[in-house]
């Protein structure tokens, strides 16, 4: 449910700010950056909003800092009582460049001038793999629900009436089941945003490589998917432990910055 902008003296709020943040997510683990605690501090003086992130690491991707930190300043300045978004990613090797590039509304290769390319086609890959782990819920979701897979890989966007629950017609009989919405949704998220609903093909859920599931192979498309996700899973534990020991209090600061 989304939050309210405005308090009742008419500012934005801080929890309209975060949010929008927590719909950021840490591309590599397909996790909102509010759950894995990289938001620091937001900071509220009338339409400008100032937020400070720090990341697991000071070694941290360029190209997924820049993800998270353009992803949270656009998030923010969408709110309709917001003009100015400033991002002060913290202790990061790059964090001046990503800082000045981002609040100065550059590109990334003006940022990096060195980089070999954007980081549109990092993006691309990463919701590919997070379309793949996504669909995993997905389809167990539908499968909790009382579907079985040669239902769910007939599937179509068309059968789908999302609302709070989300309610699945099966075309075999009129069936329909009940079904929590947030996998549902958060697949469809991703589909879209890799283009899969928008080629020849109408079913829903697909093989990793973007071809229509054969219902004999079910399983074999569910076990790959789940392996995105395990991976992901993986992945973000080292995360977790990396940003608790950067969160310890007796580290010395890693920032060479002086402000």
């Amino acid at each position: 449910m989304a939050v309210d902008s405005r308090g009742g003296d008419g500012r934005v709020t801080e929890a309209a700010v975060r949010e929008r943040l927590d719909r950021v997510t840490d591309p590599e683990l397909d996790t909102s950056i509010v759950e894995l605690e990289y938001i620091d501090e937001i900071r509220i003086d009338g339409d400008e909003v100032d937020v400070a992130m720090t990341l697991p690491t000071a070694w941290c991707s360029p190209a997924f800092a820049w993800m998270m930190t353009t992803d949270a300043r656009d998030e923010v300045e969408a709110l309709p009582d917001v003009d100015r978004v400033r991002i002060d990613l913290r202790e990061h090797m790059h964090e001046r460049e990503i800082n000045r590039g981002v609040n100065e509304r550059l590109s990334f290769g003006e940022a990096f001038p060195d980089a070999d390319g954007s980081v549109e086609p990092v993006r691309a890959e990463l919701d590919e793999k997070a379309r793949i782990a996504r669909q995993h819920d997905a389809t167990g979701a539908l499968l909790d629900a009382g579907l079985d897979g040669d239902q769910i890989v007939a599937l179509t966007r068309g059968d789908l009436d999302l609302d709070d629950d989300a309610r699945v017609w099966v075309r075999d009989g009129g069936l329909a089941v009940t079904v929590d919405a947030d996998p549902l949704e958060r697949y469809l998220e991703k589909a879209e945003a890799t283009g899969l609903l928008d080629d020849d093909h109408p079913e829903l859920f697909r093989t990793p490589e973007g071809e229509p599931i054969d219902p004999d192979q079910f399983e074999t498309v569910r076990h790959r998917t789940r392996l995105a996700g395990v991976n992901m899973s993986g992945q973000g534990s080292v995360c977790d432990a990396l940003h608790e020991s950067r969160r310890a209090e007796d580290r010395p600061p890693l920032s060479m910055r002086s402000d």
